[in-house]
C-alpha cells in the first residue's frame, strides 16, 4: 500500500506543481492582457530587469533561448511601447545595448505585482502555517537546483 502511495506522490506532484504553476501565470496574463505583452516580452523585461544593467542583444537573445532576429522583433515591439531603448556597445560598437526605461521599469513593478496577486488568490484557501510551509520546501527545492 505504502508503495502505490509513494509511486502516485511521484506521478501527482509534478503534474500538480505544474498546473499551480499555470494557474499564476494564468493570473498574472489576464492583470497584464490590457497592455498587449506577449510571453516573451514579459519574459524579455524580466530579463533586463534582473540583468540591472543594458544587455547585448545577442545576451538576451541567448537568455530567452531563441535566435537572435527573434529577439530583433521582440524588441521592436518594447521599444515601440517605450518600455526600452537600443544603443551602440561602446566596447564594441556593432554591437546593440538594451537598455529599460524607466517605463518599463515601471511595467516590471506592475508585473511583480501581478505575479504576487495571482499567487495571492490562488493560495488564499490555505492557512498561513500551511503557506509558509510551502514557501519552505520551494525555498529548498529552489536552493538545491541552483547548486
Amino acid at each position: 500500500m505504502l508503495r502505490n502511495m509513494t509511486e502516485a506522490t511521484e506521478t501527482d506532484l509534478p503534474e500538480l506543481f505544474l498546473r499551480t504553476a499555470k494557474r499564476i501565470r494564468h493570473g498574472q496574463l489576464a492583470d497584464l492582457a490590457p497592455l498587449g505583452l506577449t510571453p516573451a516580452q514579459a519574459r524579455a523585461l524580466r530579463i533586463l530587469g534582473r540583468a540591472g544593467e543594458p544587455l547585448r542583444m545577442s545576451a538576451l537573445a541567448e537568455r530567452l533561448g531563441i535566435v537572435p532576429r527573434s529577439a530583433t522583433t521582440v524588441i521592436d515591439a518594447l521599444e515601440s511601447a517605450d518600455w526600452v531603448t537600443r544603443g551602440t556597445d561602446p566596447v564594441n560598437r556593432r554591437a546593440v545595448l538594451v537598455t529599460l526605461t524607466d517605463s518599463g521599469a515601471a511595467l516590471l513593478t506592475r508585473m511583480s505585482d501581478a505575479r504576487r496577486k495571482a499567487a495571492r488568490d490562488l493560495f488564499e484557501n490555505l492557512s498561513p502555517e500551511r503557506r509558509e510551509t510551502l514557501r519552505e520546501i520551494l525555498a529548498e527545492l529552489d536552493s538545491t537546483t541552483a547548486q
